[in-house]
């Protein structure tokens, strides 16, 4: 997940990774973005088969959105360049072959910009790496191995550190965004970290533990993992403005957490909806976001009140959000689109 605490004024949000990883066939097709109308103002557009995860670039306005299709051998995944305003793609990033005789690509899911060395960073889960592209060219620039089942991965540009979870493992890795070198791994035995997120102003990491009901804490001078409570099946991770409170979506119980990380408890639990999957924190308004993907919608929680402020319709299968400038983008595995395509949906946050 995207920090939510930097040293510039950036305010991008990432959002956790997804569970399930759609069937099918990816067509590069791209629709013309119509607003829904209604209250909600909600403005839609299909994009291609099997969306995962996006990430927004401040630096180059755009948004990096990661599709992968099927089981290995994967042979139709693209890294997505998106205008946030037309939903227009304005580039197209076939991943590298892993397999001449299969066509199997090292297929993306999930995806964080990093805006001081212009690059976009991938997870590629069936090839157990991490993948590193350029943001001005789309040039695969590295592929970094030994992170086992690579679920999220979020950007530390104040500390030059590229953070990704190794859900097979138990681990979070780190690599040098710089030199592109792994430099710090941190492991729980039994643990499932997926979701991610990092507090810029003080170096700490905090994963989601999917298999343990907490919250993994790493911070740069500890030598042993903090371990916090947190909901029942927490898949995703936000963070407060301030670092002080996190907030996971809980998968198995369909609410959001929020937790005190000084105190290292729930203060507040929010039902949002069946299988909620992933959170972003808004730093203008200080609510939350929340996709709930098998309710098909997505709810906004005042987390200081620990009420619902509303809710937003989607397609079917919304998989992912992500938070800049008071907007929400979600992506769906709806295939509603032409010939089937996933759909990419934004809404302000405040009407």
């Amino acid at each position: 997940m995207t920090p939510s605490v930097r040293r510039s004024p950036r305010t991008v949000i990432r959002a956790a990774v997804a569970v399930a990883i759609a069937a099918g066939t990816t067509a590069a097709l791209t629709g013309t973005a119509a607003a829904h109308t209604g209250g909600d103002a909600v403005t839609v557009a299909p994009l291609v088969k099997g969306l995962y995860q996006s990430s927004y670039s401040e630096r180059n306005n755009v948004l990096w959105v990661s599709s992968a299709v099927g089981r290995p051998p994967v042979v139709s995944s693209s890294l997505l360049k998106v205008d946030p305003r037309t939903f227009e793609v304005e580039q197209t990033i076939t991943p590298p072959v892993t397999d001449a005789a299969t066509g199997a690509l090292e297929a993306v899911y999930g995806v964080a910009v990093d805006d001081e060395h212009n690059t976009v960073w991938t997870t590629n889960t069936r090839n157990n790496t991490v993948a590193v592209y350029s943001q001005r060219s789309g040039k695969h620039l590295a592929t970094l191995p030994n992170v086992n089942h690579a679920r999220e991965i979020v950007v530390d540009e104040r500390h030059d550190t590229v953070w990704t979870s190794a859900f097979t493992d138990g681990s979070l890795v780190a690599f040098d965004s710089k030199t592109l070198k792994e430099k710090k791994r941190v492991t729980v035995a039994g643990s499932g970290p997926t979701g991610l997120v990092v507090n810029e102003r003080t170096g700490t990491a905090y994963a989601a533990d999917l298999n343990g009901d907490q919250v993994i804490e790493v911070t740069t001078r500890s030598a042993a993992p903090r371990l916090v409570p947190a909901g029942d099946g927490p898949i995703s991770i936000a963070l407060s403005r301030n670092g002080r409170t996190a907030y996971t979506a809980n998968q198995t119980s369909g609410d959001v957490s929020v937790i005190d990380l000084r105190k290292g408890l729930v203060t507040k639990s929010v039902a949002t909806g069946a299988g909620a999957l992933s959170v972003a924190q808004d730093d203008r308004t200080g609510n939350i976001v929340v996709v709930n993907r098998t309710a098909a919608d997505v709810t906004v929680v005042d987390p200081k009140k620990g009420k619902i402020v509303r809710t937003v319709t989607t397609g079917a299968g919304p998989n992912h959000v992500t938070v800049a400038n008071g907007t929400a983008y979600v992506v769906d595995k709806s295939g509603a689109g032409l010939d089937g395509a996933d759909q990419l949906h934004s809404f302000r946050i405040t009407r």
